[in-house]
């Protein structure tokens, strides 16, 4: 056991911004980007010898976002405001989803979002459909 964690405090310095634990967006930013390449690298292969790093990578972005982030069981249309908010976009930004009127009544709960435009949005802010529904 004393082996394995002098090893590790060996490559601590390397590794410490890959597998801590993100408290601000910076840090939470830099995990993604790093989770972005693991992705890259990895793909689907459960047998890489970085799959578990970026399962570590993931949990540890999951944890942040659970406390920093919209919860999934919040309706769709405050998940839509919440993101609009957060990419400073405005109606007009929104011309995926139909026209001005049609946006409008979206965002005032007088309209429900269709698939269409439930893929549009999962696109648009590479986010699961999800959370939409």
């Amino acid at each position: 056991m004393i082996l394995d964690i002098k090893k590790v405090k060996s490559v601590w310095h390397d590794l410490k911004d890959i597998l801590c634990v993100p408290h601000t967006p910076l840090q939470y930013k830099k995990l993604v980007q790093i989770l972005d390449e693991l992705i890259d690298e990895v793909g689907n292969d459960d047998k890489h010898q970085l799959a578990p790093l970026m399962e570590i990578v993931g949990n540890l972005i999951e944890e942040y976002e659970n406390d920093h982030f919209i919860q999934p069981n919040t309706e769709p249309i405050e998940v839509l405001k919440f993101l609009m908010q957060e990419k400073n976009l405005t109606q007009k930004d929104l011309s995926i989803l139909g026209s001005q009127g049609v946006v409008s009544e979206i965002l005032n709960g007088k309209r429900e979002l269709n698939v269409r435009q439930i893929k549009a949005l999962a696109d648009k802010f590479s986010i699961s459909p999800a959370v939409f529904i």
